[in-house]
């Protein structure tokens, strides 16, 4: 058997100078003996952690800060439910793709009966997909307002020689600085860098929390205020904004479809071979199963202690002092968060935003390009089964997606309204994605691989519980929908 290194290795080789990881396909990796050692499993990890890269962005930074500005402590409930619920569905779609070596749209597809060449499933994960570049769009935008205040003095010029916002000017580098970098491979460079960054402005944010009780007054953080935000409340006035956090934070719908592609490019299905009926497969794929939990799990800490964060920093010194971010001061205002570390750490949060937002851009859309392909193939639109023409629609989409984005901000411009609308959207394809996936669960699970009964649950109580918070948000904004129109 090869070494599990050999993996790692492999996917080395075909992420470098490409935009865009190809699936690894059947024979190009041999079977592979898992990692037996705890120690050994966590060096094998990888996917979770990508992902972590695309979850930390505007649903912390926008999403959660905001969201604690307006309500308080009172949804904190919410936050940790968001990031810990989802996890189980994450890991039983890439369960799926692990033993079947499918992608999640084509696992998809395979559900219920199909009426052309797409079912109603990855329609509805196209429209979801078209929405988020609302999200996107917000990222460039608070991109911008970032290099504004870092750099006052170029920013100005700017405006003065074109009569242009800076914000705007600034995004529209960073998209085009984004393209070129997603066209030329560049990924693992920005990672090199951007992931000091992500970790740095973690640690501030997490530091930030710690100093609170010191934080120069009017501050809310108490034992008392945080117990206050777990007891399953929901304000009235907050349930929009809620929902759209709840399909943002954590895993959202979007980062749900992407697990299983980042796990089958890492090259786990492969490394477990071709199912079969044999006892040395069934070996091999429940030991690459742990290591994927591994990588679920972990990756669950991380952007759930920094969500965390940002939620208590929203509540606790937003909240407090009557500031909801808004419109063209959303950097502005969420830097008031650091301010009580001093001066420093509001020159480290408008770095260390500049580095979550541009790698979450980056990630997302690199993501998005991929499953849109595959959806493109699979809808017969525009068909690219070959590797190279697979290449060239991820091109093509890793150029249209960006600018979409950032029409969408020049148009609006407001970061929170158009993280809303992304996040929204997510949240009414999460009972979907959460069904679909316990659908293929009982359909298509290998008894060998499967979970304990226990496990299985857990994961069916958590596909019911995801569709009935979204759907409650869902109705809800039907309800407040219709009652407008009656009015009016």
């Amino acid at each position: 058997m090869n070494d599990p290194d050999h993996v790692l290795d492999h996917v080395d080789s075909v992420q470098e100078g490409s935009a865009h990881l190809d699936i690894i396909l059947p024979g190009d990796i041999a079977p592979t003996d898992p990692p037996v050692r705890f120690a050994q499993a966590l060096g094998q990890i990888g996917p979770g952690l990508v992902l972590a890269g695309s979850i930390v962005g505007t649903g912390e930074l926008i999403a959660t800060t905001g969201l604690g500005a307006k309500e308080g402590y009172a949804l904190l409930w919410l936050i940790l439910f968001s990031c810990i619920i989802k996890v189980f569905v994450q890991i039983e779609l890439g369960r799926h793709a692990l033993t079947h070596g499918e992608s999640t749209l084509v696992a998809f597809n395979s559900i219920g009966k199909k009426r052309g060449h797409a079912n109603w499933i990855c329609w509805c994960w196209f429209a979801m997909m078209l929405a988020t570049q609302a999200q996107i769009g917000a990222m460039e935008g608070l991109i911008g307002q970032a290099a504004t205040m870092a750099f006052p003095g170029i920013s100005r010029s700017m405006t003065e020689a074109s009569g242009i916002s800076s914000d705007a000017i600034w995004a529209t580098i960073t998209t085009l600085v984004a393209i070129v970098l997603l066209l030329s491979g560049g990924y693992k460079r920005v990672e090199k860098i951007t992931t000091f960054l992500v970790a740095a402005v973690t640690g501030v944010t997490v530091l930030a929390v710690v100093v609170l009780p010191w934080s120069p007054p009017p501050v809310d953080f108490s034992l008392a205020s945080i117990l206050s935000g777990l007891t399953f409340a929901m304000p009235t006035g907050g349930i929009a904004a809620a929902m759209s956090t709840f399909g943002i934070t954590g895993v959202g719908a979007s980062e749900l479809v992407a697990y299983p592609y980042w796990c089958l490019e890492k090259g786990y299905g492969k490394a477990a071979g071709t199912r079969n009926q044999s006892d040395a497969w069934a070996a091999r794929a429940r030991g690459w199963m742990r290591v994927m939990q591994i990588d679920a799990w972990f990756s669950m800490i991380v952007f759930t202690v920094g969500t965390l964060a940002f939620y208590i920093l929203g509540a606790a010194i937003l909240h407090a002092r009557g500031i909801v971010p808004a419109k063209g001061e959303m950097i502005r205002s969420l830097s008031q968060m650091y301010s009580s570390l001093g001066d420093w750490t509001v020159t480290a949060f408008l770095l260390g935003a500049w580095a979550v937002l541009f790698k979450t851009l980056y990630v997302a859309t690199a993501g998005n390009s991929r499953q849109t392909a595959d959806f493109l193939n699979i809808a017969r639109l525009w068909p690219n089964e070959s590797g190279p023409a697979r290449a060239r629609r991820v091109n093509h989409l890793c150029v249209i997606y960006p600018l979409l984005a950032l029409g969408l901000y020049l148009v609006f411009g407001d970061p929170r309204k158009l993280v809303t609308i992304g996040g929204f959207a997510q949240a009414l394809m999460l009972p979907v994605i959460a069904g679909s996936a316990l659908r293929l669960m009982i359909r298509d699970g290998d008894p060998r691989v499967l979970g304990s009964k226990i496990w299985m649950a857990f994961v069916v109580v958590a596909a019911a519980l995801i569709g009935l918070v979204a759907g409650y948000g869902a109705l809800n904004e039907v309800v407040v929908l219709v009652r407008s129109l009656l009015n009016s």
